[in-house]
């Protein structure tokens, strides 16, 4: 299967449930539109967006911040094992061609923070922050037309 680019998701290792919509949605259109998913590995939005690219039959990457393959959430395909808990966050944001953040605290915070460092384009739905810079989008759907465009140029 050949990728288009990879789609990083940042967003809480916990969230409710109609986060964990919106970020399974997105994981979806990740997918269909022929993206692979990079993201943190663990829970919350990371587990719903990797579950529902993962649904689609779409590559989940995690970049996991223990010593384990085993801390993964069960979505994801390509387990990369950091043991460098937060600072894993730099290696998403090198990794990933755009940054996608949905909702999330200060480990989002600091993802965000590291992208807008290395030139990311950083999309976000239901952030909570007021970043300028920040291209924030109402659905996931609307999120990959906004990545779409930006990663044709």
């Amino acid at each position: 299967m050949e990728i288009k680019g990879i789609i990083g998701v940042i967003g809480g290792s916990s969230c409710n449930k109609r986060i964990w919509k919106i970020a399974y949605e997105l994981g979806r259109e990740i997918a269909k539109n022929g993206y692979a998913l990079c993201c943190g590995g663990l829970g919350g939005v990371m587990e719903a967006a990797s579950k529902g690219c993962y649904d689609e039959g779409g590559i989940t990457i995690g970049i996991l911040p223990g010593k384990s393959k085993e801390e993964a959430n069960p979505y994801i395909k390509i387990p990369i094992v950091t043991a460098m808990s937060h600072a894993r966050n730099a290696i998403i944001t090198r990794t990933a061609d755009i940054l996608i953040a949905v909702d999330g605290k200060y480990g989002t915070l600091s993802e965000i923070a590291l992208g807008f460092c290395v030139d990311k384009k950083i999309i976000g739905i239901e952030v909570k922050f007021d970043i300028p810079g920040i291209i924030k989008v109402k659905t996931p759907e609307e999120a990959i037309r906004v990545a779409n465009k930006i990663l044709r140029k």
